[in-house]
């Protein structure tokens, strides 16, 4: 994937986000957010995500499984000082959905993740019903 677009750094744009403090052990061996650890971290922020946009209730024990993960890592990350990770749907298909995920730290841009999210019922892709449809619009990236 190359560098992002400018104005999808803006987290402005994104209408969830959370805090993750970095753990000592998230860091490499010049003491920086190691890039393994970073993706841990978005994960951990797409099930934030998920839990406070509603998912689960709209998609009645249906499960997201990650299709395609790709990350741009835009500059380091530095040990205490909490990430924030800016998430937003950006695009939704038949049995799966477009995540885009901002991470920053202080004013810096640390990295940009798009995943696309397949919606799973014992492994087998499912429709993405009507109620999640509506239930999103109101996350998805704004203008």
């Amino acid at each position: 994937m190359p560098k992002p677009d400018a104005a999808l750094l803006d987290p402005a744009r994104y209408p969830f986000s959370c805090r993750i403090e970095p753990r000592f052990g998230d860091l490499d061996l010049n003491m920086h957010i190691n890039n393994a650890a970073l993706v841990g971290i978005l994960e951990d922020a797409r099930v934030r995500f998920h839990a406070t946009s509603g998912y689960h209730a709209a998609m009645k024990g249906l499960m997201p499984m990650v299709a395609s993960l790709a990350v741009e890592y835009l500059d380091q990350g530095f040990f205490p000082d909490p990430l924030t990770i800016h998430v937003a749907p950006i695009r939704l298909g038949r049995t799966s959905y477009t995540l885009n995920q901002l991470v920053t730290q202080g004013e810096r841009a640390i990295a940009f993740a798009q995943v696309v999210m397949v919606c799973v019922n014992e492994g087998i892709p499912i429709e993405i019903s009507a109620v999640f449809r509506e239930s999103v619009k109101p996350w998805m990236l704004r203008e």
